[in-house]
């Protein structure tokens, strides 16, 4: 007997939405780079401009993630696989309410999409949350000038009147991004809880937390509170937290010195975890320093060893920063190194009570691998 009950994907979309323009009606669009390169493309998305600093991602796959990932807060990203956009946009993905990026480049945009959990395109997507984009763009031009020169600034110019002078032209006056404190535009105003009644709770410092690092905890047992990034020790303490977390954000941590200094003060009083952001603040409390890498860590497939055991772990990263490790003081020490390029992966500080991580343990690349870092941070209260 035939079956005819439609398949589970059977609502989504195999062909062009009908909100999502053909490339060829499309304005033309500009992405001009310091270098002084200017590359043509299409505009997708919403039609405006965009400037910021461009870095690109290699991972193959979460572009909803990426675009909601308040650590690119001020940055144009460039990713490197070929087509995005085939899946649509599923809303259980995102790391935050909203998109996070200045623009998004890309070499093709799928007219089309298709995944049983998808509820809008790509294109929609990036328009209703004001975002433009560019595709026809060679991604593997732009990854390859910033792996030689490092990151640059970036300007997207869109519309009948672009042109490419006029695209350079707009790259003067485009603040250096180290010099801009991004963590206020990602961190919440007022503290939020989020309660799974397990019996212990975490105070979440908030730089730009990622969704999927509450989920994490909540997923453990762990009440989750949190905190403005500005937050003083006096006001962590208030809650009476059996820990602190320092989460991922954007932009350079030596700008973060509200956070900085709620550490200082918290040093030794109370368990102390860092992830990304958070690990590079939980460094400059304890005396160390920080720098800014050539061209970051943005991706799904970065290796990182385990000093104690030489254990590899595939990792999910995404910052522009990295400790010194040269500069730590007595009690820190290196507890995970990049394999890539050896900067610090991970730190301890025992008599601190200190631990954090540069990668993200939550992404899970592995997809395993690191379940166990957040199982030993529960254990630590």
């Amino acid at each position: 007997m035939a079956n005819n009950k439609k398949p589970a994907y059977a609502s989504a979309h195999l062909a062009p939405p009908a909100d999502q323009p053909c490339a060829k009606d499309t304005p033309r669009a500009f992405l001009a780079l310091a270098d002084g390169t200017v590359l043509e493309g299409h505009m997708f998305g919403a039609q405006r401009n965009a400037r910021g600093e461009v870095v690109f991602n290699t991972s193959l796959v979460g572009y909803e993630e990426a675009l909601t990932d308040p650590s690119y807060k001020g940055q144009i990203l460039v990713l490197t696989y070929p087509m995005i956009g085939n899946y649509g946009v599923r809303p259980d993905t995102f790391e935050s309410d909203r998109i996070q990026v200045e623009a998004l480049v890309v070499q093709q945009a799928s007219p089309a999409y298709q995944h049983r959990h998808a509820c809008r395109s790509l294109h929609t997507f990036l328009c209703d949350m004001g975002v433009p984009g560019i595709a026809g763009i060679d991604t593997r031009l732009i990854t390859r000038k910033i792996r030689e020169h490092g990151v640059m600034n970036g300007v997207l110019l869109a519309g009948p009147c672009a042109d490419k002078r006029v695209a350079l032209d707009e790259l003067d006056g485009i603040a250096d991004i180290a010099d801009i404190d991004l963590v206020p535009k990602v961190s919440v105003q007022k503290p939020v809880r989020f309660d799974c009644g397990g019996p212990k709770t975490v105070a979440l410092v908030d730089l730009g937390v990622k969704n999927s690092i509450i989920r994490c905890l909540n997923g453990r047992g762990i009440n989750v509170i949190l905190l403005p990034h500005d937050s003083p020790a006096s006001m962590v303490e208030e809650f009476r937290p059996d820990a602190v977390l320092l989460t991922n954000g954007p932009g350079n941590p030596e700008r973060a010195t509200s956070a900085i200094q709620t550490v200082k003060d918290l040093l030794g009083r109370l368990p102390l975890f860092g992830i990304c952001l958070g690990h590079q603040i939980l460094a400059l409390a304890m005396g160390a320093q920080t720098y800014k890498l050539k061209f970051g860590h943005h991706g799904s497939n970065h290796p990182v060893k385990r000093v104690s055991d030489n254990r590899v772990f595939i990792t999910s990263q995404n910052h522009n920063y990295a400790v010194r490790a040269e500069s730590l003081r007595d009690g820190a020490e290196v507890t995970m190194v990049n394999l890539n390029d050896g900067s610090v992966e991970g730190l301890s500080n025992k008599a601190e009570r200190v631990q954090s991580v540069q990668f993200h343990p939550e992404a899970a690349p592995g997809p395993t691998d690191l379940d166990g870092l957040f199982d030993q941070w529960r254990a630590m209260l």
